[in-house]
């Protein structure tokens, strides 16, 4: 596949737009978690969003994952205002459209690595059976773990199980990969293989990347970093290396 340079790929439509998102937590007290988080990300960028630890990023993603409805301001996603969406419609929309990695791979640790990742295809019903598993395959040749596909989760390493994760994120294509703290328990070899594949998925594919992160190393190869502190961006970089 032909890769995407950098230029080409900025000058792509926004796929997500945030606007004065506000998120309030209730206990112990009232508190504002976010206060009035607004930016947009192009198709095909790679996006780092960092901070220290209750400053809201996590929060964020899972409003922007749709998972978190509870909040005031807008969210579009592909040109779609999910804000106010029943929660059929949003589990519809998170399946076609988005695809999650997290810390934890949440793998069904009886089913093998093949059968994890066919679950969201076979949930989505868009394709038979058989093409699920087609696809399934191709996406965990994707990630190098094919020759595992008939092995359970269970038996797998650590890196192994976040790989299987990944292909489970992609089997329906989806426009934006969101992860939270996709390398945080990882070691450096395997983090470095999980950077290279979301890596690949932004420049080969046009797939968008959004990810919280502590790994300082991770947010420094992505295309930009939002950092963020008691609930608001303080800062955007672009790394050197991009």
């Amino acid at each position: 596949m032909e890769k995407i340079n950098s230029s080409e790929r900025f000058e792509k439509p926004a796929v997500l737009k945030a606007e004065h998102l506000v998120k309030y937590f209730y206990e112990p007290e009232k508190f504002k978690v976010l206060k009035g988080v607004s930016f947009e990300v192009k198709q095909g960028e790679f996006l780092s969003i960092i901070g220290k630890s209750g400053c809201g990023k996590s929060t964020l993603l899972y409003i922007l994952s749709t998972m978190d409805t509870d909040y005031e301001g807008k969210l579009t996603i592909r040109d779609e205002l999910l804000t106010g969406k029943s929660q059929n419609e949003l589990s519809r929309f998170r399946n076609e459209h988005l695809g999650f990695v997290f810390q934890f791979h949440y793998l069904l640790p009886e089913f093998t690595a093949l059968k994890n990742v066919m679950m969201p295809g076979l949930k989505l019903g868009k394709y038979s059976a058989a093409e699920v598993e087609e696809r399934a395959m191709y996406k965990l040749k994707l990630v190098g773990m094919d020759a595992y596909a008939h092995k359970h989760a269970s038996r797998l390493s650590g890196g192994q199980q976040q790989r299987v994760a990944i292909a489970r994120a992609l089997v329906n294509d989806p426009a934006i990969i969101m992860g939270d703290e996709p390398t945080g328990n990882l070691d450096k070899a395997n983090s470095q293989r999980v950077f290279d594949i979301f890596r690949s998925l932004a420049e080969e594919n046009s797939q968008t990347i959004i990810t919280v992160t502590h790994d300082s190393d991770f947010a420094n190869g992505s295309d930009r970093i939002i950092e963020m502190e008691d609930g608001n961006i303080v800062g955007t970089h672009f790394p050197k290396s991009v």
